[in-house]
């Protein structure tokens, strides 16, 4: 298995991606992860998942606004 792929991210379209793992039963997926916005997505899925040109563009993101977005959000306190 290897880790680098030419694949573009359908999210980020970044080309910082590369397989994460694949099926038990060779062939069957492979699963893919891009490193820039942690996007992941299955071999199997349809072309508006896995095709940046298909993807929804209401769910894409910016590669430089990536730095703003919070890793984890704050949840609310009942006491607060």
């Amino acid at each position: 298995m290897t880790y680098k792929s030419t694949l573009i991210c359908p999210r980020c379209e970044s080309t910082s991606t590369g397989v994460r793992f694949e099926s038990p039963v060779a062939g069957v997926w492979t699963l893919y992860g891009c490193d820039d916005c942690l996007f992941t997505w299955r071999s199997t899925e349809p072309k508006t998942i896995t095709d940046p040109k298909q993807y929804p563009t209401r769910f894409k993101v910016k590669l430089e606004k990536l730095k703003d977005i919070p890793v984890m959000p704050a949840i609310a306190h009942p006491d607060r």
